[in-house]
């Protein structure tokens, strides 16, 4: 009987399985012959049965949809915040994927953000999930609700939505506005799905996207908008004590800047400049927020302002007074427009500078005699990007997709993709306008994810003063840090036509700030380098330091004596012009080394660089690792401690200086008036030749006079007596104590 049952429920276990087969090709074939179909058509391939019969009838293909969404504003939103406001933004979910995010708009439940964004999506079945958050700085943000959108109609819809919680249906969370339209899209799916979608994010990414025509159009801006942000009047105190600590952010589009912070104040003074890329012709909005610093917890709103640039002419300076909305006060600005720059992305056989003819007018343009003719066009540089070799392998497939950003400053261009290679060929020519001879042209190769951000390859950093023109050259791809080598070359060929005469007055002007991008995050590994940085120029200063003194020492006689009879000569003869002078000489030691080939420092620097990053390359070996772990440990620990000491001591000496003219110790105070009295009549009466001459008799001739003499400092001898504030409440407190141990005592007597 066992024998039988174990036989039936061995045939029954084999028809699960079977069964469970047959219903996965099913749906397999369900949701791939869409797919298929739709491939095959695109392909102009008929699907046909054998040659004897008829053809199949071909089921439709689904067709891809554009959805063209504009977000327009929230009505009575929920309330999340103490204040009793909240902080909204919207994201947009198709099939569980996030494929937008909204602005957020502070301290305010009936938001207008008017965004606009365009999706494609492959069928109307799913619907769009839209859900409301409140911003929280540093926590998690509160959620305010959600709706469906079903995607049923092929036209333009004005959409109320209402926001319901999950979880309470019944409660009323407020409503979103939007107008939708939905057309049916035709065409290779594949490029335009990545160039229709609009997913702005905070973090500065590249996402994955495809360079077609309207790519390459989308890429190139049409002028600059510069914005000087020169002051605030009037601004809201935010602060206990009536004042605030202002500073500005400003968006364009992904394009964003933050001002520096101006401490205790309602009038800040900004006097920054902050530039542009104008993608539309017609114009377009810049956003302005204004937020009082709040160190540890979240900034204070203060109020927000836009500029339409549509509304001002170009190539003029407009001084506007713009009144603040949700605040108090006025910020001054001063809006230039200016025309396109000469930006361009070609082909390799179709290029500026390889034209006899276009190449003589640049360089006219540039000559020397144009110098003082439109200050900010410095120069223009062309990047030939030709191809790579040996790049990393980033898909499961062994292969990747790369494509190549091409970044000077705050402009970016980018290739197209090439697609399953590791040794791609893009042979594009990309051309930039120079504002500043001293910037780094950056080339990033990536690895392109359809649904997710682009996987980095390599990079390389070239500073526009060490370029080559017309040389062909592999460059060796590095990593994020540009600190070690990582997969593959990468090879360019770069002209650079600038004037000498507007790049050295540029280098007086400030530094073009980079957009925002994400906070810094605290690191280990960086927090140690910095140390040794750090340390390394101490220990430069102390060396020096260490070599002057060895020669009023007289460790060396021959050296000594020629330190004496220089400084003799030096201060007798002393006038202005040797301070320049003798700044020229270090400089012309230099340059003489570099001539002759004896220049050592760049392989000092990389030394000193690989050294600290030697701790990097141990993490295969698990007990290496473990070691590597408690060493930076330590090492952590050592800074940790040696910059607790210098705090301290720096801060000790600033609170002696103090505590001297404060009369905490009056003795010692006393003594400081005598000795600055008597300094003040021996200079006023003895010029300062001499008194520098005698000074620097008596310090080399001590170790003479006296052999065994203790060398020692004056000055900070005398500090040495002075207590810090550490030392004074110490004091205090033991005489407090002295103090309330004989009180007891007397009342113990008494």
């Amino acid at each position: 009987m066992n024998f039988y049952l174990d036989i039936y429920y061995r045939l029954f276990i084999l028809f699960r399985i079977l069964l469970f087969y047959y219903i996965s090709c099913c749906l397999i074939s369900v949701r791939a012959y869409p797919k298929l179909c739709n491939l095959i058509s695109l392909q102009g391939i008929n699907i046909v049965g054998p040659s004897n019969a008829e053809p199949l009838p071909q089921p439709p293909c689904p067709a891809m949809y554009q959805l063209d969404i504009v977000l327009k504003k929230g009505k009575n939103l929920a309330i999340r915040d103490r204040t009793g406001t909240s902080d909204p933004y919207v994201k947009f979910k198709i099939a569980g994927k996030e494929v937008f995010r909204s602005k957020t708009i502070h301290k305010n439940l009936n938001p207008v953000w008017d965004e606009r964004v365009s999706l494609l999506v492959e069928t109307l079945r799913e619907p769009l999930y839209v859900k409301v958050f409140d911003y929280d700085f540093g926590l998690q943000d509160d959620f305010m609700g959600s709706a469906y959108l079903y995607l049923e109609s092929l036209e333009t819809l004005d959409v109320t939505l209402d926001l319901k919680d999950p979880q309470y249906p019944d409660n009323n969370l407020g409503t979103l506005e939007l107008a939708v339209t939905l057309t049916p899209k035709e065409g290779d799916v594949r490029d335009a799905t990545m160039l229709l979608r609009r997913n702005w994010k905070r973090s500065s990414k590249y996402q994955s996207m495809r360079l077609s025509d309207v790519h390459r159009k989308a890429q190139l801006w049409r002028g600059i908008v510069s914005i000087s942000l020169i002051e605030g009047r009037g601004l809201q105190p935010m602060d206990a004590n009536g004042l605030s600590d202002p500073y500005v952010k400003f968006r364009m589009g992904h394009q964003k800047y933050k001002s520096k912070t101006i401490p205790k104040t309602l009038n800040p003074q900004w006097r920054e400049q902050f530039d542009f890329h104008l993608y539309d012709e017609q114009g377009g909005y810049v956003d302005i927020t204004v937020w009082d610093k709040d160190a540890g917890k979240k900034d204070d709103f203060m109020g927000r302002c836009t500029i339409d640039l549509s509304l001002l002419s170009k190539e003029h300076t407009h001084k506007l007074d713009v009144p603040l909305e949700e605040g108090e006060g006025v910020l001054v600005l001063l809006v230039t427009l200016t025309a396109s720059a000469a930006v361009s992305i070609s082909d390799l056989s179709v290029n500026m500078l390889d034209d006899p003819h276009e190449r003589r007018q640049i360089t006219q343009r540039y000559s020397l005699w144009r110098s003082l003719h439109n200050l900010k066009d410095v120069g223009v540089v062309q990047v030939k990007v030709i191809r790579a070799e040996g790049l990393m392998a980033a898909d499961v497939t062994g292969k990747s997709d790369p494509f190549c950003v091409v970044e000077l400053s705050n402009d970016r261009l980018q290739t197209h993709t090439v697609y399953k290679n590791l040794n791609p060929e893009w042979n594009k020519v990309f051309t930039f306008n120079v504002k500043d001879i001293h910037s780094v042209l950056e080339v990033t190769v990536y690895d392109e994810d359809r649904d997710r951000s682009a996987d980095f390859l390599g990079k390389v950093a070239i500073p526009l003063l060490n370029i080559q023109n017309g040389e062909r050259k592999a460059y060796a791809l590095k990593s994020k840090e540009l600190t070690g080598p990582t997969k593959g070359v990468i090879f360019l060929e770069i002209d650079v036509i600038f004037n000498a005469v507007k790049a050295g007055l540029r280098t007086l002007i400030p530094i073009e700030q980079k957009y925002i991008e994400e906070e810094p995050r605290v690191s280990k590994q960086l927090l140690l380098r910095n140390f040794n940085r750090v340390r390394r120029c101490i220990m430069f200063l102390i060396n020096t330091g260490c070599y002057i003194n060895s020669c009023f020492e007289w460790d060396s006689p021959q050296r000594s004596i020629c330190a004496f009879v220089l400084f003799v000569i030096v201060v007798w003869n002393f006038e202005l012009y040797m301070i320049p002078l003798a700044l020229l000489l270090p400089l012309a030691w230099n340059y003489i080394l570099i001539a002759s080939g004896k220049d050592t420092r760049q392989d000092v620097v990389m030394e000193d660089l690989l050294e600290d990053e030697d701790e990097d390359f141990d993490k295969d070996d698990k007990d290496s690792e473990r070691k590597g772990f408690m060493n930076k440990l330590y090492a952590i620990q050592d800074v940790c401690i040696s910059v607790q000491n210098a705090l301290d001591e720096v801060a000790s000496y600033g609170e002696r200086i103090k505590n001297t003219f404060n009369w905490t110790v009056p003795f010692l105070s006393w003594l400081a008036i005598v000795a600055l009295g008597v300094s003040t009549i021996i200079i006023y009466f003895i010029p300062l030749r001499y008194i520098v001459l005698a000074w620097g008799v008596n310090k080399f001739t001590k170790k003479l006079r006296d052999p065994y003499t203790i060398d020692n400092n004056e000055l900070l001898d005398f500090l040495s007596r002075v207590p810090s504030d550490v030392q004074v409440v110490g004091e205090l407190y033991i005489f407090y104590v002295f103090l309330a141990s004989q009180l007891s005592l007397l009342k113990l007597i008494f």
